[in-house]
């Protein structure tokens, strides 16, 4: 009984003197606080770090690709308003076309809306790049699903249309092209809806 005593007795003071020592390691600045979040019903310590600013030195072919995309954007902001309105009234043309049988009537029509396209266009084209412009062909073909050769010889006939084909030919550009905005096009259409976004355009 004794025995039982003393044993009990050590392992008491044993304990005592592990909570002691305990103590004087561990004091009242030990415990931290900490911003925290919730995540998949985890609490987890949160810290925000500070900003990092990496500069870097673009390759050759890193500043070519981006001047050819500045060059396209550039080109787009300046000529889809126009492929927009021309669409508009190209659009009336054929719808309104197909209302007028007569000849004459026709061929009258087409005089008439021809002159309001040169009124709205003639000036601010004029103006364009060779680059421009090949661009707003595409935008065209964009915006009426027809290339420019297929609108002149729909409403001016095919020999005027060759004709200014072979032109737009020596010039590098073509009155056929198609705009084709899954594959060549790409590029153009993203930021095809980034200005039609800005303009209030639906895309």
């Amino acid at each position: 009984m004794k025995g039982f005593k003393f044993t009990y007795f050590l392992v008491f003071c044993l304990m005592l003197s592990f909570s002691l020592n305990a103590q004087s390691r561990f004091g009242s600045n030990d415990t931290l606080l900490v911003q925290f979040i919730i995540y998949n019903g985890d609490t987890l310590p949160y810290a925000q770090l500070d900003r990092v600013l990496v500069i870097g030195h673009m390759s050759r072919a890193q500043r070519d690709a981006s001047r050819k995309w500045t060059r396209l954007r550039n080109a787009v902001y300046v000529t889809y308003p126009y492929a927009k309105k021309a669409a508009v009234i190209i659009n009336d043309v054929a719808l309104n076309l197909n209302k007028i049988k007569d000849k004459g009537e026709r061929k009258k029509y087409l005089s008439t809306r021809e002159k309001e396209l040169k009124k709205e266009f003639t000036e601010p084209l004029t103006n364009l790049s060779v680059y421009q412009g090949k661009i707003l062909m595409k935008l065209i073909n964009r915006e009426t699903n027809n290339t420019c050769y297929e609108l002149i010889k729909e409403y001016r006939g095919g020999f005027s249309a060759q004709f200014w084909q072979t032109l737009a030919w020596f010039f590098g550009s073509s009155l056929k092209q198609e705009y084709l905005p899954y594959s060549d096009d790409a590029e153009m259409e993203v930021i095809v809806h980034e200005v039609a976004r800005m303009y209030g355009h639906a895309s």
